[in-house]
């Protein structure tokens, strides 16, 4: 059973919004055997522009499951954070699947249930690309992303001959992942 740590930011916790939060929250203890013992932390915050951001962490010992969504309504962001950790067990319990050879089997986590399979069968990998990295700068890759009309961009970084991605954020602007 989750216990819960409800924060707010420039909003006050009201009883109905604890109430809403765990019960969306709290939703998620339908995907495991046992209900695990976690605590859920929530934050909301609530930014000058009117906007909420949500973010859930409910650290278990197998997996943190974490998440984050902003939104113009509070109770949509809460929704859209549900969402998303329930994607992020649904992906785990894929990876178990795949994975047999591990100590901790997915009956002895989930629930078994036909909807999440059916799920889980979309997530199989139905293409593989192999690549040549070309030496450039994160300039460069991002106008090679752009002409290419896709989100990310992998690329051998000509300064440090290390492999890097550029990626387009969800506010329009660009990121620079770069490996060791």
């Amino acid at each position: 059973m989750f216990k819960f740590n409800v924060r707010g930011e420039n909003i006050e916790v009201t009883e109905a919004i604890r109430e809403y939060v765990e019960k969306k929250v709290g939703k998620l203890e339908r995907y495991f055997s046992d209900s695990p013992e976690a605590t859920a932390h929530v934050n909301l915050k609530v930014y000058s522009d009117k906007t909420a951001k949500v973010e859930v962490t409910i650290p278990l010992p197998y997996l943190v499951l974490r998440a984050e969504e902003t939104s113009p309504d509070l109770y949509a962001s809460v929704d859209l954070v549900v969402d998303k950790l329930e994607r992020q067990i649904r992906k785990f319990k894929t990876k178990i699947n795949r994975k047999s050879r591990e100590k901790v089997s997915p009956e002895d986590i989930f629930l078994a249930t036909k909807d999440l399979d059916d799920e889980i069968a979309e997530l199989d990998i139905v293409r593989t690309k192999r690549l040549s990295l070309k030496p450039m700068d994160s300039e460069e890759a991002v106008l090679q992303m752009n002409m290419l009309g896709h989100n990310f961009f992998i690329f051998e970084d000509a300064e440090t001959n290390g492999t890097s991605i550029v990626y387009r954020r969800k506010d329009g602007k660009y990121g620079l992942i770069e490996t060791n």
